[in-house]
């Protein structure tokens, strides 16, 4: 088995008066935290309190851009946009975190796609290899967080940059190791043991598998936890101790983590 690896979790999604998750709490849990930046959520003021808090905690940093949508979360699949629209807005967004993450002493050290854009993306190689092409641009030693085994996993290896292998641990997965639709019944796993079994079984088996009980191979590597939900911080509580016991160190990805 797997004996590091990494939690990280999509957090910075409130906006103004509006509050979403349980930053503060996921982050005595996690390693890695994606903040949004701007487009499907979060705000200067909200990205600027999620730094100095993930800083203060040594949790790595990362962007967390997706379509400009914050009326449906980014979670709307928007067709039709050209990709070199889509590129500036990714060099736009992880730009304005790095603004941000510098003036208070921090780094951002990786990318990860938001909601309906990253689902876009695990299907289609063109739009997978535009934004990894558009993350490279800005800084070319960022980690991609890929989801495992899809478009974006091959879109990174392909153009040469850090990556993240991710698996999900309140998600179900179609039978191309894409992640089933929100709109889909059982979509979301909220039962945080049986979630902690897949994720376990995930690492030793190095592999997903769908809701038809069809295997896709997988070399997990960052784990990702979600925090928009009022169960979220027990269950990534119960997944953190889970691994713990089971000899799993949990810890930021980087070159170590996938070794034995």
């Amino acid at each position: 088995m797997t004996r590091a690896i990494d939690l990280n979790v999509d957090l910075g999604e409130s906006y103004g008066p509006w509050v979403m998750g349980h930053d503060a709490e996921m982050l005595d849990i996690v390693t890695s935290a994606n903040i949004a930046c701007g487009f499907h959520a979060g705000d200067p003021q909200v990205m600027d309190r999620t730094i100095k808090m993930c800083h203060a905690k040594g949790v790595g940093i990362g962007a967390h851009p997706g379509f400009r949508d914050l009326h449906g979360f980014g979670r709307y699949e928007i067709q039709g946009i050209p990709h070199a629209v889509l590129s500036r807005d990714i060099i736009y967004q992880i730009g304005a975190i790095q603004a941000m993450a510098r003036v208070n002493g921090a780094k951002v050290r990786h990318v990860k796609l938001h909601g309906a854009f990253a689902n876009m993306a695990s299907r289609d190689d063109a739009l997978a290899e535009m934004y990894v092409n558009a993350a490279k641009a800005v800084d070319p030693d960022l980690y991609i967080v890929a989801m495992a085994s899809t478009a974006l996993e091959r879109a990174t290896l392909k153009e040469g940059s850090p990556i993240a292998r991710e698996v999900f641990a309140d998600r179900a997965y179609n039978d191309d190791g894409t992640l089933v639709s929100r709109s889909q019944p059982g979509a979301v796993i909220h039962d945080a043991d049986l979630a902690a079994d897949r994720v376990l079984r995930m690492i030793e088996e190095q592999a997903v598998t769908s809701i038809n009980g069809v295997r896709t191979a997988v070399k997990p590597e960052t784990i990702c936890v979600h925090g928009d939900n009022p169960a979220a911080v027990a269950m990534a509580s119960t997944l953190r101790t889970r691994l713990d016991k089971a000899g799993v160190a949990v810890r930021t990805f980087g070159s170590d983590i996938g070794t034995s």
